[in-house]
């Protein structure tokens, strides 16, 4: 059928394409989110390269913030995982390649 063959041309493409430094700000609004959010981290934590949380009690949110080392594909992937979550909005900026240094083992 030809579909296990194209399962495993993606997974070569996604080895093969280079890794991109990104933060996503996340605003949780409402807080029967967090467990599925923090799921979601969670299945991504082998790309993820450190998260700060801050309460804002006074407004009634909270304040996340992912640094992440990974595919764009990844990254991607994850932001719109995390945006169709109810009541969590995430944005996501890349680092321009020019900036980084060259990656070490």
């Amino acid at each position: 059928d030809g579909g296990g063959d194209a399962f495993f041309m993606q997974e070569e493409a996604r080895s093969m394409e280079q890794n991109r430094v990104a933060v996503m700000a996340i605003i949780v609004r409402e807080g029967d989110s967090v467990a599925a959010l923090n799921a979601l981290l969670h299945a991504y934590g082998d790309f993820i390269i450190g998260r700060m949380g801050v309460p804002y009690r006074s407004r009634g949110v909270s304040l996340i913030s992912i640094a992440m080392d990974a595919p764009g594909s990844v990254i991607s992937a994850l932001s719109g995982k995390i945006g169709r979550l109810e009541g969590i909005t995430v944005k996501t900026v890349y680092a321009p390649e020019e900036a980084l240094g060259p990656a070490q083992e």
